[in-house]
């Protein structure tokens, strides 16, 4: 490991999206641990603020909407007199941050035309994996050829040193920090708690099924809402269980339509989608049982908040984006394979396949085993 940096005062330029911070937490925990008495403050996208409420590892957190310019954001942050700045995201624009509000130390990763504006260049782990987009017609002869090496299948928690929440601990140990992985943690308090239940009426002795039949990048990450249904219709009738339905304000149309769908089954069901803050998305995710869902922002805060997670890949890779600490047997990731996936692509060019070959039933079946041990 790196020695302790001269540093009291340090800036961390977060990331944009949902699940990509939940990755990057672990990175906080371990800045904390290295410099327990520093100042650490959190430059973050406002949509992402509440997050960081109540975490012990950030001390402040400054919130930027997306239409102000990296000159106005560094203006704001000249007058804190940071020592050093440390910026998680790979684009030019979160160095040039940091480079403005003339923070003497700046530490990033190696990357494209950014690389003047740092002080320390940190060199990609050699790990690391990019997520590259098939083109369509590499996925057309993919299926072509290796048709017959199809087969589907659950799988259990990768343990990967590909996934990305060891880059932002590799960043971290530049600074001085550990790299060894920690599971991402997201902090909801008691109060919080028993808000949600009272406002979604959420009561506690009933086993809550959370579903979260979005993803904000695309179709081919979205399991199909008949399967969700399927998984939601057995277990509302299992004796004391209800389903919890999860979006943001674009999947309400996605949600409406699930909740349809369930209806003629016994059992309570409650339908969120659009009606949750990002606190309370935290602190519904965290009164479930388990949740099922696609590869998503809310999949990895389910995780971090400590709920058991049943994870949905069609178009991206668990090794890389899987929910939780990798290797944690507590969750669940089921994937088809198919020989065009991971293809990274928002949409399919051609049927699905690798969605819609994984059955209502493996999901069921691994709920129960993951519920059994939450019960021994």
């Amino acid at each position: 490991m790196n020695p302790l940096p001269p540093w009291r005062r340090l800036l961390v330029r977060g990331v944009n999206w949902l699940g990509d911070a939940v990755m990057s937490e672990p990175a906080l925990q371990r800045l904390r641990e290295a410099r327990p008495a520093a100042r650490i403050t959190l430059l973050t996208h406002a949509k992402l603020a509440d997050l960081w409420r109540h975490h012990p590892a950030v001390d402040d957190v400054i919130a930027f909407a997306g239409s102000e310019t990296p000159w106005a954001i560094a203006r704001r942050l000249r007058a804190e007199q940071f020592d050093a700045g440390l910026a998680l995201p790979n684009s030019p624009r979160s160095a040039l941050e940091l480079w403005l509000a003339r923070i003497p130390r700046r530490v990033g990763v190696a990357w494209p035309w950014r690389n003047w504006l740092l002080t320390e260049v940190v060199p990609p782990r050699s790990e690391t994996v990019k997520m590259r987009k098939r083109p369509p017609g590499e996925v057309r002869r993919l299926i072509a050829s290796l048709l017959p090496r199809e087969q589907t299948g659950v799988i259990l928690a990768q343990v990967s040193p590909a996934h990305h929440l060891h880059h932002y601990l590799h960043l971290a140990a530049a600074l001085g920090a550990d790299p060894a992985p920690l599971a991402p943690r997201i902090f909801v308090t008691p109060a919080e708690l028993a808000a949600a239940r009272a406002r979604f009426d959420l009561p506690a002795p009933r086993r809550w099924l959370g579903l979260n039949p979005g993803a904000e990048y695309g179709p081919a990450k979205r399991w199909p809402l008949t399967q969700f249904a399927a998984v939601a219709r057995e277990i509302a009738g299992w004796p004391g269980w209800g389903v919890v339905i999860f979006g943001g304000p674009g999947d309400v149309s996605l949600a409406g339509e699930l909740e349809t769908a369930i209806r003629p089954a016994p059992g309570e069901v409650r339908n969120l989608a659009g009606r949750t803050s990002l606190r309370e998305l935290c602190t519904a995710l965290a009164l479930c049982r388990v949740v099922v869902t696609n590869d998503s922002g809310p999949m990895h805060v389910a995780a971090a908040v400590g709920t058991r997670v049943m994870a949905i890949f069609g178009s991206t890779s668990p090794e890389l984006t899987g929910p939780g600490l990798p290797g944690d047997p507590r969750h669940r990731l089921l994937k088809s394979r198919v020989p065009c996936a991971p293809c990274f692509r928002r949409e399919c060019p051609i049927d699905l396949r690798c969605l819609h070959q994984l059955g209502a039933d493996a999901v069921v079946r691994e709920i129960q085993a993951m519920d059994a041990g939450l019960a021994s």
